[in-house]
């Protein structure tokens, strides 16, 4: 069966905007008639091609400025060491993930209060109902959002504490030094990673186009005692710039 036209055009256009190709970033390609005229199509198919590489993130219409190249975001690697603690810096996984200082971090937070429903009480491992603090952030480094996430905290562990209000956000060493400075000490973290296509939520957040995959991935801060004491459920970044990295020593 024949490749759609709109197809062709797009992969044609994708090969032409990418690293090393005839557009960089910033780039006007052409124009609808010119695009029409060279693959010597209609305008349905390069409009639908256009649709395509937008939702992909790839190019953006301007008023009167035509459809550029978008520029191509940094990769970031995600190393397993990054929630150990550095004495005497504010630094926090976040931070280090992304490799920005404390001035160019931002975060938008919203905090209530809810139940643990089935889900949340098995990450937990708690009773369904128990009280929760749920805090929804959007991250910021340098005014482009690149993470979203809600941590939950036990109501019994923050109430009436500094973790609990919303002022205090974000918290030099993050979620880490906020749990030991109400005495709890987390000796492990585990995260379990999914891959796959965005929300409309997750996309307008991110902004990034409704094609560009997200990774997400659910954390949990365990005490010393082996009490699951916060669930970061999801964490969620955009997968086509991120990389997870994993150092493994072997015994044998």
């Amino acid at each position: 069966m024949a490749q759609p036209e709109y197809l062709r055009i797009a992969a044609d256009l994708r090969r032409r905007i990418s690293p090393g190709g005839e557009f960089g970033p910033g780039d006007q390609i052409p124009t609808i008639p010119e695009l029409c005229a060279e693959y010597g199509v209609s305008e349905a198919p390069v409009r639908s091609a256009l649709r395509l590489l937008t939702n992909e993130g790839l190019v953006e219409a301007r008023a009167r400025a035509g459809t550029r190249v978008r520029p191509r975001p940094a990769i970031h690697r995600m190393a397993a060491d990054r929630y150990r603690s550095t004495p005497g810096t504010k630094a926090t996984p976040y931070t280090r993930d992304q490799g920005i200082g404390w001035s160019e971090y931002r975060l938008d937070k919203r905090f209530e209060r809810v139940q643990a429903d089935t889900e949340l009480a098995a990450l937990f491992e708690c009773e369904v109902g128990e009280r929760l603090l749920a805090r929804h952030f959007v991250f910021y480094d340098n005014d482009e959002p690149t993470q979203m996430s809600t941590s939950y905290v036990r109501w019994s562990d923050v109430a009436g504490t500094p973790v609990a209000d919303p002022i205090h956000e974000p918290w030099p060493g993050g979620t880490r030094a906020q749990l030991g400075s109400l005495g709890i000490r987390v000796t492990t973290i585990t995260e379990s990673f999914t891959a796959g296509m965005p929300s409309e939520l997750e996309a307008a957040t991110l902004r990034i186009g409704a094609g560009v995959p997200v990774l997400r991935y659910t954390r949990r801060h365990i005490a010393d005692s082996g009490r699951v004491v916060e669930v970061a459920h999801p964490i969620v970044r955009r997968g086509d710039t991120t990389i997870v990295d994993f150092r493994i020593e072997l015994d044998d």
